[in-house]
């Protein structure tokens, strides 16, 4: 089973971490010190970098704790009323040490009664930055509804001059119709 000496942090969620830090909100001393580990640790990514099987923030992870049976929570910024029981926050140890872990990878953390526990990413069963990278790629580059322009290659660099000058791309190739300054 590989533990870490390490994690990947997508920019927001390692910035929440900072933000806690800075705020002391993580006061309970294994709280603060897993909190110190994740950001001395952290390998940092644009969320559209984060390999889909890695924990964010509102993932849905399965994970172990010692060898017991998986259990499934949603990562969680904070508690949230009406999800009892669905969410796993980074306030909390458990929550904040499956942060930035990817699939079979485990941690351990000191629990109430000064005893150690390991937690073990079994799956991420959803990730949001994944799943928005998926609608992203069924729309052929732009989420559907998102209002923003699908890019094509109008021109390249090694294709010769000829075939070049019979493309043009059309406004309404796009779906944008803004003219820019020139029409005021």
């Amino acid at each position: 089973m590989p533990t870490i000496d390490s994690c990947q942090l997508t920019t927001k969620d390692y910035t929440i971490l900072e933000v806690m830090r800075d705020r002391h909100l993580a006061r309970e001393e294994a709280l603060s010190a897993i909190l110190k580990r994740k950001i001395s640790s952290a390998v940092v990514v644009f969320r559209d970098d984060i390999p889909a099987t890695v924990v964010t923030l509102s993932s849905r992870v399965a994970y172990r704790v010692n060898e017991g049976p998986a259990e499934t929570r949603i990562v969680s910024h904070d508690e949230m009323r009406g999800l009892v029981g669905m969410l796993l926050p980074i306030t909390s140890p458990r929550g904040l040490a499956l942060l930035g872990l990817a699939e079979g990878q485990s941690i351990s953390i000191p629990t109430a009664d000064g005893g150690l526990e390991t937690l073990t990413v079994h799956e991420v069963v959803y990730q949001p930055e994944a799943a928005t990278r998926e609608k992203l790629n069924l729309a052929g580059g732009a989420a559907p509804g998102s209002g923003r322009p699908v890019l094509r290659v109008v021109h390249r660099s090694d294709e010769p001059q000829d075939k070049a000058e019979n493309k043009l791309l059309a406004v309404s190739d796009v779906g944008f119709d803004d003219p820019g300054p020139s029409a005021a």
